[in-house]
C-alpha cells in the first residue's frame, strides 16, 4: 500500500460530482449548430477526458472556437440545475478535512469554481484548477504542480491524486504523486494492472480509510 496521504488532490466530474448532463447538453448544442449527430450520455461518459481546447479543434476544425462558445453558453445555462454530488463525496471530504485539499479538473476553470461555490464546497479547497488556468491541461503536470504549490506540498507518494480514469492516473504519475482510482473505471474500459497505485470502490470506502487513519488504524 502507498503511504498515507499528507495532501489530497481530486478530479471533479465523476469523482466528486455528476455534472455530465450539462456537458451532454453543451456538446449537443454545438453538434446541432454544425449539423453533426448528437451523442448520448454513455458516449459522453466514455469519451470526454481531455480539455476542450485539446479536443474541439479535432472535432470542429477551424471553427472550433465558435463551437466552444456555443458549448460554454449552454453549459452555463444549465449546469447548476443538474449538478449533483456523487454518493459518498461529502463523507469523503469530511474525512479528509484535516488535510490540505485541492481539485485539478479538465472542466473549464470558471465553471468548476462556480460549481464548487454552488455546492458550498469552495472553502474546503485551497486550489480549484480547471482547464485554461495553466499553460497546459491535464494530463500535463502543470496544473497538478500549480495545485501543489497552492497547498504547500511537493510532489511525493504522500500526495494522492484521486480520479476515475486512465487520464487521471497518467496525470498523477507525470506529476510525481500517487495515482488513486475511485471506482472500477468500467466507463473507461477498465484499469490495466499497475496503472493505479491504490483503488477504493467509492467515496464511502475512501472516507472509511481516512477515518481509520485518524483513529490510528
Amino acid at each position: 500500500m502507498i503511504p498515507p496521504p499528507r495532501a489530497l488532490v481530486f478530479d471533479w466530474d465523476n469523482t466528486l460530482v455528476d455534472g455530465w448532463p450539462a456537458v451532454l447538453a453543451g456538446l449537443n448544442a454545438a453538434f446541432a449548430a454544425f449539423a453533426m449527430p448528437p451523442w448520448d450520455h454513455a458516449r459522453v461518459l466514455r469519451e470526454v477526458r481531455r480539455s476542450l481546447r485539446e479536443t474541439f479543434p479535432a472535432i470542429f476544425g477551424a471553427e472550433w472556437e465558435r463551437a466552444r462558445d456555443i458549448f460554454t453558453a449552454e453549459v452555463r445555462a444549465v449546469h447548476l440545475s443538474v449538478l449533483r454530488p456523487l454518493d459518498g463525496s461529502a463523507a469523503m471530504l469530511d474525512a479528509a478535512a484535516r488535510l490540505p485539499l485541492a481539485v485539478v479538473s479538465n472542466k473549464q476553470g470558471p465553471i468548476l469554481r462556480r460549481e464548487a461555490e454552488h455546492l458550498g464546497w469552495a472553502p474546503r479547497f485551497r486550489a480549484l484548477l480547471g482547464a485554461g488556468d495553466c499553460a497546459a491541461d491535464k494530463p500535463d503536470p502543470a496544473p497538478m504542480l500549480a495545485a501543489l504549490n497552492a497547498i504547500g506540498a511537493a510532489p511525493s507518494p504522500e500526495v494522492w491524486y484521486v480520479g476515475d480514469t486512465r487520464l487521471d492516473m497518467e496525470a498523477a504519475r507525470r506529476a510525481g504523486v500517487s495515482a488513486v482510482l475511485l471506482g472500477d473505471a468500467a466507463h473507461d474500459g477498465g484499469m490495466p494492472h499497475g496503472l493505479c497505485d491504490a483503488r477504493f470502490a467509492d467515496g464511502h470506502a475512501l472516507a472509511a480509510y481516512l477515518c481509520g487513519l485518524d483513529k490510528g488504524g
